[in-house]
């Protein structure tokens, strides 16, 4: 179990134009994810060092977007202004988790533009939707390559900054937030309306960026 990518909904104007901002801000190449059929959602990709990334995403208009929760987190967040929407936790076999949180996962696809297509299983986009400090997991399908696979950075990410509770993410993941990564330290602090996840910070080769 590990911290895979955090999700970022697309601002005003768009998926392109907000990943360009901030791929600038950090120092990396954004990438052309391509469109999650089944969740009516696009994404651009900013790879990262430590098989890690961002996912930029915005909602597209399509019927799936009003039925899948990740959609509709996705459009909410993006009409509340957009901004950092989660955090997502790796996993190898999502079974387990399916048996621990009593619900099951479901399936992810999406194309690259270059025709390579990404399969995965993810689970609790609906524990996010009541809870917006707990994270979702992830199982990327054996031979499905990672997002970040192509990265030429060293960019890492820091640290996460979370309004909410150690305790409670402790109870959904089942283990401390910590454990699920070795470099990037977990900051707390008390929400002040909605919890979630506040801020990122990288640490980049002129220095540590704050998004």
């Amino acid at each position: 179990m590990r911290v895979d990518h955090v999700v970022y909904a697309a601002e005003h104007d768009g998926v392109h134009a907000t990943a360009e901002r901030l791929a600038k801000l950090i120092g990396v190449e954004p990438v052309d994810g391509g469109v999650h059929p089944r969740f009516g959602t696009r994404n651009v990709i900013l790879p990262l060092a430590h098989e890690r990334y961002v996912e930029v995403v915005e909602v597209l208009d399509h019927p799936a977007s009003d039925k899948a929760p990740f959609g509709q987190v996705v459009r909410a967040r993006s009409q509340a202004g957009g901004g950092w929407l989660g955090w997502v936790v790796r996993v190898d076999d999502i079974a387990e988790q399916e048996q621990r949180l009593g619900r099951e996962a479901v399936n992810g696809n999406r194309h690259r533009p270059d025709g390579v297509e990404l399969r995965w299983r993810q689970l609790g986009v609906k524990g996010l939707q009541a809870d917006p400090q707990l994270p979702f997991f992830i199982a990327w399908d054996q031979g499905t390559p990672h997002p970040s696979e192509d990265a030429d950075t060293q960019v890492t990410i820091e640290s996460l900054t979370i309004a909410g509770d150690p305790e409670r993410v402790r109870d959904w993941l089942g283990l401390p937030a910590d454990y699920t990564s070795s470099v990037i330290d977990f900051a707390w602090v008390a929400p002040h309306g909605t919890p979630g996840l506040m801020a990122v910070t990288f640490d980049t080769p002129q220095g540590e960026v704050t998004v």
